[in-house]
């Protein structure tokens, strides 16, 4: 069962993701903050890390370039869910490294379909 840290400040959505991506069979490890965030996917090595764009302490754009920065995290893959739909932001996300940037509000099965694929092409 592959493993996913989730960091996303706001609750209700942090809370959805998680149950989506349960029912959808993964294992979950959830954060509220970026620096959080990057400790933790140093210590426990995800299959995936989904993050927010906006979080307190480190935002998503500096975790994911630490973590791609880091010989050990860099193969992980790293996916932004973010309501900052701007050209120049889904850039920034995906030059920072992150296989795929999802738009607030996402359906379950888009999140699920996503995942799915990125998983399964990274193995």
């Amino acid at each position: 069962m592959a493993v996913i840290l989730i960091s996303e400040d706001e609750k209700d959505i942090r809370e959805l993701i998680a149950f989506t991506l349960r029912f959808a069979g993964y294992e979950i490890i959830s954060t509220t903050n970026g620096e959080e965030a990057y400790q933790i996917a140093l210590e426990m090595l995800p299959d995936l890390v989904l993050l927010d764009v906006r979080m307190p302490r480190m935002s998503g754009y500096e975790v994911c370039k630490k973590l791609k920065k880091n010989e050990t995290t860099r193969d992980i893959p790293v996916v932004f869910i973010s309501a900052k739909g701007q050209v120049n932001e889904i850039e920034e996300g995906i030059s920072a490294g992150a296989e795929e940037y999802i738009l607030k509000p996402f359906s379950p099965d888009q999140l699920t379909k996503s995942i799915n694929a990125i998983l399964d092409n990274s193995k």
